[in-house]
């Protein structure tokens, strides 16, 4: 209909539009919603670092404070056969390459033979004044089976491979992803060269980013 100056009245198209802006406003909030739900979902994707343990002095820690550097995890025993030149072995890698870039992870496990029978305190002493270790150490635990602490259910899971004795090896790169897992017969040495071609890369990143 004309209003009276003779122009067509638009107000039903003004109202029109209205109806639609609402649910398309809707939609677009309800993507919006969507999109920060998968965000929150990705971010929370678990990787080694995410997760708590407890030292050997019986301290719950974060393993997020290893984030950045590569990590060697290994169950130690102080009465194993491979005990000796593993520990040798591990303290040396410390000390070549750590701590900055790089660490030894150990956690005591007396689940293989019985091998790791004393207490925390006292596996601590042993490993400390035997072997001078310098690298951190965890409390005792449970590695493999239903009884394996998260940590370890994550190494697991994300190699399919399950220690089935003292002295295994898990190499964690600077993200937290797993890389490598290697059994209580493979020697430090032999798997030195990846742990190093891991820290040399950490520090040209950080060269170029000089």
């Amino acid at each position: 209909m004309l209003d009276p100056e003779g122009s067509v009245e638009h107000q039903p198209a003004s109202s029109f539009s209205k109806v639609l802006l609402i649910p398309l406003a809707m939609l677009l909030a309800i993507a919006a919603l969507l999109l920060l739900a998968f965000s929150a979902t990705r971010q929370k994707e678990p990787d080694f670092y995410t997760f708590k343990v407890v030292n050997i002095r019986g301290k719950l820690v974060s393993l997020e404070k290893y984030r950045g550097s590569v990590s060697l995890v290994v169950n130690v025993a102080s009465e194993c056969g491979y005990t000796d030149s593993h520990y040798k072995a591990l303290q040396q890698l410390q000390k070549d390459l750590g701590p900055y870039h790089f660490n030894v992870l150990a956690f005591p496990c007396n689940q293989f033979g019985q091998q790791e029978p004393d207490t925390n305190k006292e596996i601590e002493s042993f490993a400390r004044k035997t072997y001078g270790a310098s690298f951190p150490m965890f409390s005792k635990i449970t590695v493999s089976g239903a009884g394996a602490i998260p940590a370890f259910k994550y190494l697991i899971d994300s190699t399919g491979e399950e220690p089935t004795w003292n002295f295994w090896k898990y190499l964690v790169d600077p993200n937290g992803k797993v890389v490598k897992a290697w059994d209580s017969t493979v020697s430090v040495e032999e798997i030195r060269p990846h742990v190093t071609e891991l820290v040399r890369k950490i520090i040209l990143k950080k060269k170029d980013e000089l």
